[in-house]
């Protein structure tokens, strides 16, 4: 009898993380940001995916960077989002310089990268839900003029949590700002 509610137990257990899509599996089991790029580095080389096997090599150097720099015993999805999204600033700007120079090879060497780091992001907002983002926090902080933005921009930045680029929130404030 007691074996029958034990196991009935685990069933609805299990039956409900299901429908919630939530995990059984508790926190510190789940794969670190360094381990879920350690395995897609051995895909990669498994695949023979040279370009996306030398951008998962940087990207893991890059957190590795980051982790000793701020000293931290474990990355966070916060700070893989972080260091990702500076990445991409980077590549973002060598594309510009590239077409600049009318360098078309590494230009489209930069896009590829761009590609791969863009899976580590989370789903980017739309234009409309940016702008309700944006309006939102003028109306919380109280900004009245242009001469806030950096207020605004501090705290959109914030509430987007890696959803929107910085110059994105920029020109809309200041678009939307008296």
């Amino acid at each position: 009898m007691k074996i029958t509610n034990a196991l009935h137990a685990c069933a609805m257990l299990l039956t409900n993380c299901v429908k919630s899509r939530t995990s059984l599996i508790p926190p510190f089991f789940m794969a670190s940001a360094l381990d879920r790029i350690d395995s897609e580095i051995k895909a990669a080389m498994l695949a023979k995916e040279a370009a996306k096997l030398s951008t998962l090599r940087m990207l893991k150097s890059a957190l590795k960077y980051y982790q000793i720099e701020k000293k931290l015993d474990t990355l966070s999805e916060a700070d893989l989002i972080s260091v990702v999204q500076k990445q991409l600033k980077q590549r973002q700007d060598s594309i510009e310089s590239y077409l600049k120079a009318g360098r078309d090879d590494l230009r489209q060497k930069e896009e590829e990268e761009v590609k791969v780091l863009k899976v580590y992001l989370p789903q980017g907002l739309n234009e409309q839900e940016l702008e309700t983002l944006v309006k939102s926090v003028i109306a919380e902080v109280g900004a009245t003029s242009k001469a806030q933005v950096g207020a605004v921009m501090k705290a959109a930045i914030a509430k987007a949590a890696g959803r929107a680029d910085g110059k994105a929130i920029n020109v809309l404030a200041l678009k939307l700002l008296p």
